[in-house]
């Protein structure tokens, strides 16, 4: 369907965000792509939806694609029902009447006449992707589409990621969290300092979970075994070899901070 060869992404004079991508999706195939945050998840999934261009390599294929980015533009005049017909003309779709049910099967709440910048961030991420679904398309993307959606609405997008693969369609989807990507993916995938490969080519790992109380600052790229550091809300995670999670934690213990967490990856 379509395929990255040695593709790569700089912007400016940076390092490399994405490093020699060697990536294919084939037809019929729900591939989840596990990335902490900074490791290129979007990048890769901006240039597989084609939105962004690569600084080298070579796209194979040219699927009609639908694209749910990370941060759905939801501050707009336009109502949900207005964008989301406007985007099906511009797409080609002449039949508009699956609309209505698509927003009812994911409990729009609001009334689909209000402004777009009127809704919730929840809800204007099932406006998002609803306009992503709507064309039927032969390729599906999803940028952490679980992460920004209510409990309730999980399992329709559970659901719509199911019914796009029974007809043949490809998606692919990002996600933080390892049991959320193996729940849903056919095929799983790590991106890591900007390269991609199979999940298990990869040892064991865990993802810790730490809060600073009397200490900051601490150098955790350095420690063995830690793969990448990154901070959310405050906290920050780690992704650690297995056989060196117990010193980790000790170091973590021993020097002030508080463990939030530990999950496997």
């Amino acid at each position: 369907m379509i395929r990255l060869g040695g593709v790569g992404k700089r912007y400016g004079s940076g390092e490399p965000v994405l490093a020699h991508i060697d990536f294919t999706v084939p037809a019929g195939t729900v591939i989840g792509i596990l990335g902490t945050n900074g490791s290129g998840k979007s990048t890769l999934l901006r240039i597989l939806a084609g939105v962004s261009r690569p600084s080298y390599g070579e796209i194979t294929g040219t699927p009609a694609t639908g694209y749910l980015p990370d941060r759905f533009p939801g501050g707009q005049r336009l109502s949900a029902r207005a964008y989301l017909r406007h985007l099906a003309r511009i797409g080609g779709l002449a039949d508009l009447s699956g609309i209505d049910p698509l927003l009812k099967r994911l409990a729009l709440v609001g009334d689909p006449n209000a402004q777009l910048r009127t809704l919730s961030k929840g809800n204007a991420q099932k406006v998002g992707l609803a306009q992503a679904v709507l064309p039927s398309p032969e390729l599906l993307i999803l940028d952490e589409p679980w992460s920004g959606l209510d409990v309730g609405t999980h399992s329709v997008l559970a659901e719509l990621v199911a019914e796009t693969r029974a007809r043949g369609a490809s998606v692919v989807f990002t996600d933080h969290r390892p049991a959320v990507v193996r729940e849903h993916a056919d095929e799983v995938y790590r991106l890591e300092s900007g390269r991609i490969s199979p999940l298990e080519t990869h040892p064991e790992r865990r993802r810790i979970t730490l809060l600073p109380v009397g200490s900051d600052g601490d150098n955790w790229s350095a420690e063995p075994g830690v793969h990448s550091v990154s901070d959310e809300a405050g906290s920050v995670i780690l992704t650690v070899d297995a056989k060196h999670a117990d010193a980790v934690l000790l170091r973590a213990l021993s020097g002030g901070w508080s463990v939030q967490e530990v999950a496997p990856c």
